[in-house]
């Protein structure tokens, strides 16, 4: 039986950067492919399935800003890994509040951008239906904050909160073990899947962004507590209720 082609779409325009991509994440075993418009990555995301999507954020007609939201207003979730020039702040919050799953700045390691791919593509496998074992629909809630696992939806005050991938993997990671503390080491390992020393402000910009949506006052958290000089916690007097 023929297997479907391990492809990667790759939307950039500095050849320089096409070339090492294409080198490098073909030699990983995958099949990369690279258009340098936006109108033309769109067309190939609807011709071809991909496993994941590298996408540069300025581009020649469409903003890579502009992808990200098409794709997600369509539902299309292909794992997203968006880049950056340095400096580009607001275009990074912008495109992960979009739905973008990361981003890296340039210039970037190759190394690290590779264990990144390699982390998002295995998350998406994990996520898959019929990955694994099904599991029950678990609604877990605390005060006004409910989350349900299977839906992968989040209310506050009946009143549903948007959440990126990443945001609603960090906040489930917590409800499911109330008054544990991880590190900042941990949730990039965990919910990131790679480790890098100088990273760790990818947590703390997801943790302030996640608290912007979902407590009442982010300087006195009542629900994503910091446990100072170590990392994270959720507040302990969380509870499950089975639906």
């Amino acid at each position: 039986m023929q297997t479907e082609p391990k492809r990667i779409l790759i939307i950039e325009d500095d050849p320089r950067i096409v070339e090492l991509l294409l080198l490098h994440i073909r030699e990983d075993g995958y099949l990369p492919e690279a258009c340098e418009r936006g109108s033309k990555g769109l067309a190939l995301l609807e011709e071809k399935n991909y496993l994941l999507l590298i996408l540069d954020i300025m581009l020649p007609d469409i903003s890579g800003i502009e992808i990200c939201k098409t794709l997600r207003a369509k539902g299309n979730r292909i794992p997203l890994l968006m880049l950056t020039a340095r400096g580009d702040e607001i275009d990074k919050v912008l495109g992960l509040e979009l739905g973008a799953d990361d981003y890296m700045t340039k210039p970037f390691g190759i190394r690290e951008l590779l264990a990144r791919i390699k982390a998002l593509i295995r998350r998406s496998e994990e996520a898959a239906p019929g990955a694994g074992a099904p599991l029950p629909e678990r609604v877990m809630q605390h005060g006004e904050l409910v989350i349900d696992t299977e839906r992968r939806t989040v209310s506050v005050r009946d009143t549903p909160v948007e959440l990126t991938p990443r945001e609603f993997d960090l906040l489930r990671l917590f409800a499911q073990s109330p008054g544990k503390a991880y590190s900042r080491e941990e949730l990039l390992r965990t919910i990131w899947g790679y480790n890098f020393d100088g990273y760790q402000h990818t947590v703390n910009s997801h943790i302030n962004r996640l608290r912007a949506k979902i407590e009442e006052d982010q300087a006195n958290p009542r629900f994503i507590q910091t446990v100072w000089g170590f990392g994270y916690k959720f507040s302990p007097s969380f509870r499950e209720e089975e639906k």
